[in-house]
């Protein structure tokens, strides 16, 4: 079976299921699920596993499952989708608008889900046939939104002997039918940050009698950035953003406490984790000359994807044969966070991001109330998922008349 052969069968299979998956799709969108509480979600996923021969494992929680495809003989390839939804209302007007007040998929879980279940149901087929040239793991993870269901999934042995793993993300600035790739980091860390400042408060009349804890959190709240700035190669782009300051009661009297909150954001990975260590040095540095006692609650977020170049030629050679020469696209490091980067700190893998605009069309943002998508992505990203397990299994392993087949 050589490429176009796979584009082939590829073609054969979306043409009696792509508007199965589709309804499928439309389901999870109807009843989202908040992180760690994917029951029901995962129980259609294991359903539908189940009916095609697979045999799912639910992860302790009752969350999330993972399902082996193929023989243990050969490599182990694993692919990645997220199932959580996000706390939104769905704010679009269409016939799968969510069922769930305050709930619903606007970050585009609910495709992830469904183009790994799609292409579960291919290799399947493939291995039935005997085409699978070693095993395939397919990782259906909760609560990447909380983060940490992928430290779940690695707790439970989820990547025990995995060689390399894939994953996408949908991007609503890609068209339908390209895939955005980029070698090295292509999201950030994102940390969370609580600051908490005390001292003896009193009169404002007599600052110089107590310390003045208002002005020595403002010092804080503007010398622990512009430190950061001085103290980090700019081009980590090592951030410090506060998004809520609290002190006081009365315009008159100096609190004895005050708080501040904000995210520590990374594109670096080597930055990342010294991060706390630097700010809580500065920190102490900055109270101590104003006469405040200063204590952080510093909440680790996930690390930076950082994609391995091979795994990353991988998928551009996967995704080229099955979409079509100039369909892989350059794209750029996000600040967003995403934890398929804890995956990453363990074995080498690449995540990509799966075109979804129309061409021509709106840009529905994520994370927003009316985030929607061109449903024809469901379909690519079958192929691309498909092709990326196959190219993987075949070049990582030994070569023979069978496992030739994207040659």
């Amino acid at each position: 079976m050589r490429g176009r052969e796979l584009r082939g069968e590829l073609d054969a299979f979306l043409a009696e299921t792509e508007e199965d998956l589709v309804a499928f799709r439309r389901d999870i969108h109807m009843h989202p699920e908040l992180a760690f509480a994917e029951y029901r979600t995962t129980q259609r996923i294991a359903e539908r596993l189940t009916a095609a021969g697979l045999a799912p494992s639910v992860l302790p929680r009752g969350t999330g499952l993972i399902c082996d495809v193929g023989s243990g003989d050969g490599p182990t390839i694993a692919l990645r989708a997220d199932i959580d939804a996000l706390p939104l209302q769905d704010e679009k007007d269409v016939s799968y608008r969510s069922t769930v007040a305050g709930a619903c998929h606007a970050c585009g879980h609910d495709v992830h889900t469904t183009v790994l279940l799609g292409t579960s149901l291919f290799l399947a087929q493939q291995a039935a046939a005997g085409l699978l040239p070693g095993r395939v793991r397919l990782i259906f993870q909760p609560a990447e939104e909380l983060p940490g269901g992928a430290l779940e999934v690695m707790a439970q042995g989820g990547i025990s002997g995995v060689d390399r793993i894939f994953g996408l993300h949908c991007d609503p600035r890609v068209d339908v039918g390209q895939l955005g790739l980029k070698p090295g980091p292509i999201t950030s860390a994102c940390d969370r940050l609580t600051v908490r400042v005390s001292g003896p408060g009193g009169h404002t009349a007599r600052p110089h009698l107590t310390a003045d804890l208002v002005f020595a959190l403002a010092k804080i709240l503007t010398e622990l950035p512009a430190a950061l700035s001085r103290r980090v190669d700019p081009r980590s782009s090592l951030s410090l953003v506060w998004g809520r300051v609290e002190a006081g009661t009365a315009a008159n009297a100096i609190p004895d406490d005050g708080v501040a909150e904000g995210t520590v954001r990374c594109l670096d990975e080597n930055a990342w984790h010294a991060a706390p260590d630097l700010i809580k040095s500065l920190l102490e540095s900055v109270a101590g000359a104003y006469g405040v006692e200063a204590t952080m609650d510093y909440a680790r977020g996930v690390p930076p994807v950082v994609n391995d170049e091979v795994s990353v030629e991988m998928l551009t050679e996967a995704a080229e044969r099955v979409l079509g020469a100039g369909a892989v696209v350059p794209t750029q490091q996000s600040l967003g966070g995403e934890d398929f980067a804890w995956y990453l700190e363990s074995i080498p893998g690449a995540f990509a991001r799966l075109g979804t605009r129309s061409p021509g069309g709106m840009t529905y943002d994520i994370h927003q109330g009316t985030f929607d998508i061109d449903e024809k992505a469901i379909a690519m990203g079958v192929r691309v998922m498909a092709a990326t397990a196959l190219t993987a299994l075949w070049e990582i392993g030994p070569l023979d008349p069978v496992t030739t087949a994207l040659a």
